[in-house]
């Protein structure tokens, strides 16, 4: 499992950078039916759960009262059960599919309000999706596949194979240039589904679930495969997926959805820190809490008997790689931000989370 120093590391420059989000969704909804444009709009028909929603209307509300943002740089993960509406958001925020209400701004500018022209350029030039089937071409070639965007946009054969080809180096794909696709590998062909939607240099990646078909040990390359090239691009992301794991992997923060509305929105510690509800703490339980906490869960304040010459650690440190340092020393470790002590951290606190039972954080 990525550990989360790593996305602090990851994430420095996006804070450092961060003014307008570049994705802002408020009050989005996405309701499927013959009344759909009534149920936002009436308080009576909001207050109904979706399955009585259902039995009353005919309406079905895969997306309800969502609202976030994705800051540049973001990995942003979405995740959630089958029929949580995930796949139905994301959708939503490329407007394939239209949202009932609410407003969803992107680059500052209002996609809703975006006409067919604007829609076209702003999907060939400011975001791509990689989706779960491929949908790549089976008659052309790797390098034809992946310049087929740029085909599209009108941009010269030889621009388009230089560009190609750099993306194709990129995501690893070199040497496989001339190779159809069912001559790749699942993960190979994903791959090539990746730098296709890389070649056009877009603002914005969304992911739909694009590794939930591929074998785990594929599935694991890919999701580092994301990772190396985040770290090496700085692309914002969106991403879908079901998977928990993948989410706390790949996510510098997580939307988890149920039934069509956010239950949490946070970062990977938060979730498994500070759970919002029972469906939540019922979500992480089974997450080794040592893999995702930093030292700033479990510190406590000094004692007057504490003696303050131990390690200095920082905050932000996760607890399996501050355990063995903790452990080997005679002092309590100091946690320490700028100079300035926040507490400490001594075995009782490691090993309540490394060996302790399940449950918050205390």
């Amino acid at each position: 499992m990525t550990t989360l120093h790593e996305h602090s590391e990851r994430s420095d420059d996006r804070h450092d950078r961060l003014s307008e989000p570049v994705i802002s969704v408020r009050d989005l909804w996405k309701v499927f039916g013959a009344r759909a444009a009534e149920v936002p709009s009436s308080p009576e028909l909001c207050a109904l759960s979706r399955r009585e929603l259902l039995e009353q209307t005919g309406c079905t509300t895969a997306v309800r009262e969502i609202d976030f943002d994705v800051a540049e740089g973001e990995v942003f993960v979405v995740m959630g059960l089958s029929g949580s509406g995930k796949s139905t958001l994301v959708r939503c925020l490329t407007r394939l599919i239209e949202p009932t209400s609410g407003s969803i701004s992107f680059e500052g500018d209002d996609l809703l309000a975006a006409g067919d022209k604007q829609l076209r350029e702003l999907r060939r030039n400011k975001f791509s999706m990689v989706f779960q089937h491929f949908g790549l071409l089976p008659h052309r070639r790797v390098i034809d596949n992946v310049a087929f965007g740029l085909e599209v946009n009108g941009v010269g054969k030889a621009q388009r194979a230089t560009r190609a080809q750099e993306v194709i180096e990129l995501v690893g794909l070199g040497g496989n240039e001339t190779s159809y696709p069912h001559q790749l590998s699942g993960g190979m062909q994903q791959r090539v589904g990746l730098a296709r939607a890389l070649a056009g240099d877009p603002d914005v990646l969304f992911f739909d679930e694009p590794f939930s078909a591929l074998d785990p040990l594929i599935r694991r390359d890919m999701q580092s495969e994301v990772i190396r090239l985040h770290r090496e691009m700085g692309k914002t992301m969106v991403f879908i997926t079901h998977d928990l794991s993948e989410a706390l992997k790949l996510g510098d923060r997580i939307l988890i959805m149920r039934d069509g509305q956010a239950a949490q929105v946070g970062t990977g510690d938060e979730l498994i820190g500070a759970p919002a509800d029972d469906y939540i703490r019922d979500f992480v339980r089974d997450v080794p809490k040592s893999d995702v906490l930093t030292l700033r869960w479990i510190m406590r304040a000094p004692r007057e008997d504490d003696a303050l010459d131990g390690p200095e650690l920082g905050p932000d440190v996760v607890v399996s790689e501050a355990t063995r340092r903790v452990l080997e020393a005679d002092r309590p470790a100091k946690v320490v931000q700028d100079g300035r002590l926040l507490g400490i951290v001594g075995d009782d606190e490691i090993l309540a989370i490394v060996a302790g039972p399940e449950g918050d954080p205390a």
